[in-house]
């Protein structure tokens, strides 16, 4: 707190008011709710994936969103990101309202408290990590105790003050973020060109044969019918390798069988040089078993491909990471809700086509020494959205500390 400021704390100085539920009795109205979903890491709002529904009337009336009203997530958040990240909504017109999983915030005298400079302040107090302190975890999910958050002190200066703080950040945070818009618009070009090159690798040439997936691997999709219930899982043991292990190419794991499990269930067993493939969801993500790799099973999410002798394993991941082989992928899946690859006999039956050993070895180290650029690329784009971030909490903090 800076000497010979004054405080209220966030109770005193707003109406809090509660999300939204869908409710169940008529009339009704179609509205745009804001949902946690449509929060973006910057902490503003993203309109382009709004979802719409009809409301009770009663309920909507009271719940009504302004321009002005600050947005807090009240539950949800991961062990990484904590719950009771905040937004601001400025749309003007146009029929919103907000989540149960939300709360808003409008401020009860303009006169004495800018919104824009309340939101900046309570988004130095989340990014200061003050919400951690504030939330409770229960079955997984995040929830923050709305009267410790209500307790925080919010500095009240005069109001020409707040306007010239609220246009100094703004100017800084604008000149910051052309930066990561720069950083990320060449991380973008060097994945199209990667890409540009992996279409252009794996496009059919003279000399290559055409296969189906089945004629050149061995395919087992993990066991259904509740062969891995819960009370199968041990604290150590053998791996049961989950979608999350193809999704982001890590091998960290959460669950694990004891011997006489892993052994009955042999037929799922990994080795080096497997790929494993999502396929719930999200879709077609692959990655290879490593050399140094757990002994362990797949789980039902997971595809495991044995290339045969006449495949590398390494060009089998890039055609299969390829668009290629992703739009015959896409064709053989099925679901409404969550879509999920149709039957390993249909899979088998995909159509590829494979240059000789030797030359995939070729294409292969070729697309590794584009792949290992464009990893860099992603490194050093990482650590200037960090670098950013810091220099705008350093700010903030400058500003209210």
């Amino acid at each position: 707190m800076k000497e010979g400021w004054e405080y209220k704390t966030l109770g005193e100085c707003c109406e809090k008011i509660n999300g939204l539920w869908k409710g169940k009795k008529e009339p009704f109205v179609n509205v745009g709710v804001i949902r946690n979903a449509n929060f973006t890491k910057e902490m503003t709002l993203d309109f382009s994936n709004i979802e719409y529904l009809d409301v009770e009337v009663k309920q909507y009336n009271s719940r009504k969103l302004k321009r002005g009203d600050l947005i807090v997530e009240k539950s949800g958040g991961s062990e990484k990101q904590p719950v009771g990240r905040v937004v601001l909504f400025l749309k003007g017109d146009g029929e919103y309202s907000f989540s149960n999983f939300t709360s808003v915030l409008r401020i009860i005298n303009k006169d004495e408290l800018l919104y824009e400079f309340l939101y900046k302040f309570l988004l130095y107090i989340y990014r200061r990590g003050d919400t951690k302190s504030m939330q409770k975890a229960t079955t997984g999910i995040h929830n923050i105790e709305f009267e410790k958050y209500l307790n925080i002190r919010v500095p009240i200066i005069p109001i020409d003050e707040q306007r010239r703080i609220v246009s100094y950040l703004d100017s800084s945070f604008q000149l910051i973020d052309k930066i990561k818009e720069k950083a990320q618009k060449s991380l973008s070009e060097a994945k199209a060109l990667f890409q540009s090159a992996l279409a252009e690798a794996m496009e059919p040439k003279e000399g290559w044969e055409e296969k189906t997936l089945g004629d050149v691997c061995i395919l087992i999709r993990g066991p259904f019918g509740g062969s891995l219930k819960k009370e199968c899982f041990t604290r150590e043991g053998y791996a049961v390798y989950e979608q999350q292990n193809a999704i982001y190419n890590q091998f960290t794991f959460r669950y694990f069988i004891d011997e006489n499990k892993y052994n009955e269930m042999a037929r799922f067993k990994v080795k080096a040089g497997d790929l494993i493939m999502s396929c719930s969801g999200t879709i077609g993500k692959v990655a290879i078993i490593p050399d140094n790799y757990q002994n362990g099973i797949i789980n039902q999410a997971l595809l495991k491909l044995t290339p045969l002798g006449i495949l590398n394993s390494y060009f089998l991941k890039y055609l299969m990471e390829s668009k290629i082989f992703l739009d015959k992928l896409l064709v053989y899946t099925e679901g409404v809700a969550i879509k999920n690859v149709a039957s390993v006999s249909v899979l088998k039956g995909i159509q590829i086509n494979i240059p000789p050993l030797s030359t995939q070895k070729q294409i292969v180290s070729h697309l590794d020494k584009l792949s290992s650029n464009v990893k860099q690329m992603e490194e050093k784009y990482q650590k200037i959205v960090e670098e950013c971030d810091a220099l705008k909490q350093a700010m903030l903090r400058d500003v209210f500390e």
